[in-house]
């Protein structure tokens, strides 16, 4: 009995204050971006500067702008943790929500594998000792164990740490950007060796930089006016990652004659000391090293509120949605930590070409949403909409859908054999645990129900009402229970705070 009452003291813990703008730009900046560390390989894997100009200049238009405005669509549409997988559900159903959670957990935890060891490696070079393990595997523990207890402590403690983080880590780019521009030539940007061109290691590059608009809609049951603030977000982190890689890379390429196999993870700190010196270069490797404090928690805070939206919505125990003192889910974090230590053995590129298929598989499957959820439900509320009509919703989606094939298609068989694998586990999952949630063995939420597409007569109520307050977004979610956690129901107040009651 007593174990029940303190789980709902957790489910019905104080919020924290809602995200903004700015905190939320700077956590999209970070789980897209976080900076140009990182983009290097695209210079090498391109043979040359040509290529990888071109990429971080038309991917873009291809890729990310389709995906932020997917994304700002059915965010807005469904503001509630859980993000796509209650797209996914809404319109595929149950089953292909879960594995789409499933799927980009996996994804986003890999992802996040990764950021620990690029810090140590950006270290490395000024301290020799973390090239050794007897100091690199306490010094990961560490790392991993003092962010994961950062983003414990609240998620606009999180947003606010990075903006700072993010104007620490961009402006030594900016400062390097002005000290090249006399010596830049720009017949240097042109080069590029067509016999050294790695198509795999260039594609899987630009895909990993400019990947994951997504992520934050799983946060978007934290944003304060999310119909509002998350279109205007997605558009200004837009503008912010592509100057963040294309002014680095403009400046270095431009400015210094250097042989496109020296570009590697950390080369711009040794750009930065040949354009400014010792100091630039010094400034580039800690800026380097912050960036990837601030690239864990903006992946640590989605991949944790994703898992504390499933379990709201009945898909995973209550165990995930039980919140700390500080509004915090606790035991998703832990659960996204522990596969972070689990994973850090790996090699980069091994992480790299793992996570691209696992997201390139998930992504697939919230295009497909986006198109069948404007055919089969026009009246569904949506506070932004993207201003095409079905078949150019189609046609923005046609590009991206072939880059992710092309991904996919360039994969190694390990990766084929691994991700295999773990799309297998999601599919044996979910029978296991429906049978648990029947047989009572676990607690899931009580409230929850299935989620299932609604009837056309679900959504007549909502049609009359379009002209509702954005705030009001919350109430409208024809095809969703609330976000109900044990006997804990959120409800909107007429000042467009949430409550519980």
């Amino acid at each position: 009995m007593r174990e029940d009452e303190e789980r709902e003291e957790g489910l019905m813990a104080k919020p924290n204050p809602k995200l903004t703008i700015l905190p939320l730009i700077a956590l999209i900046f970070y789980e897209v971006s976080g900076g140009p560390f990182g983009v290097e390989d695209s210079v090498r894997a391109g043979g040359g500067p040509l290529l990888s100009l071109l990429g971080f200049l038309i991917f873009p238009f291809f890729w990310s702008i389709p995906e932020a405005l997917v994304t700002a669509e059915l965010a807005t549409s469904f503001p509630e943790n859980g993000g796509y997988v209650l797209w996914i559900s809404s319109a595929f159903g149950e089953f292909w929500g879960f594995q789409e959670g499933f799927w980009k957990w996996f994804s986003g935890v890999m992802d996040n594998a990764l950021y620990p060891v690029l810090f140590l490696d950006y270290l490395k070079h000024s301290f020799p000792i973390f090239n050794y393990t007897i100091a690199r595997i306490p010094a990961l523990l560490g790392i991993t164990l003092s962010l994961t207890y950062l983003n414990y402590r609240g998620l606009h403690i999180v947003g606010f740490s990075a903006v700072l983080l993010a104007c620490f880590s961009l402006l030594p780019f900016v400062v390097m950007g002005l000290l090249s521009i006399p010596r830049i030539r720009p017949r240097r940007w042109l080069a590029v060796d067509h016999t050294k061109v790695d198509w795999r290691g260039y594609f899987n590059s630009l895909f990993w930089n400019l990947n994951y608009w997504d992520n934050a809609s799983t946060l978007a049951g934290e944003i304060e006016n999310p119909s509002r603030t998350f279109p205007r977000a997605l558009l200004g982190a837009v503008v912010v990652v592509v100057c963040s890689y294309l002014v680095p890379l403009l400046a270095g390429t431009g400015a210094v004659e250097t042989d496109p196999s020296e570009w590697s993870d950390g080369y711009f700190a040794q750009i930065g000391m040949l354009i400014g010196g010792s100091w630039l270069k010094w400034w580039i490797q800690a800026a380097a090293a912050l960036s990837n404090m601030g690239l864990f928690e903006a992946e640590m805070s989605s991949d944790a509120y994703q898992l504390l939206g499933m379990s709201q919505i009945g898909m995973l125990p209550s165990l995930f949605s039980i919140r700390s003192k500080y509004g915090t889910p606790t035991f998703s974090i832990l659960c996204s930590a522990s596969g972070v230590i689990f994973l850090s053995w790996m090699s980069f590129q091994e992480i790299l070409e793992f996570l691209n298929f696992l997201y390139a598989v998930g992504m697939l499957f919230e295009f497909a949403a986006f198109i069948k959820l404007r055919i089969q439900k026009p009246e569904l509320h949506r506070p932004y909409k993207v201003p095409l009509d079905t078949f150019g919703a189609a046609m923005l989606c046609l590009p991206p859908v072939l880059l992710l094939v092309l991904v996919m298609s360039l994969a190694s068989l390990k990766t084929f054999i691994v991700s295999a694998a773990v799309i297998f586990l999601g599919f044996a999952s979910y029978p296991v645990l429906n049978h648990a949630k029947e047989q009572n063995w676990i607690k899931f939420n009580s409230d929850a129900t299935t989620l299932r597409p609604s009837a056309d007569s679900d959504l007549e109520g909502h049609s009359e009402h379009q002209e509702l307050a954005d705030e009001e977004s919350h109430n409208l979610l024809a095809d969703f229970p609330s976000s109900t956690t044990g006997h804990t129901t959120a409800v909107v107040s007429s000042e467009g705070d949430t409550k519980l009651e």
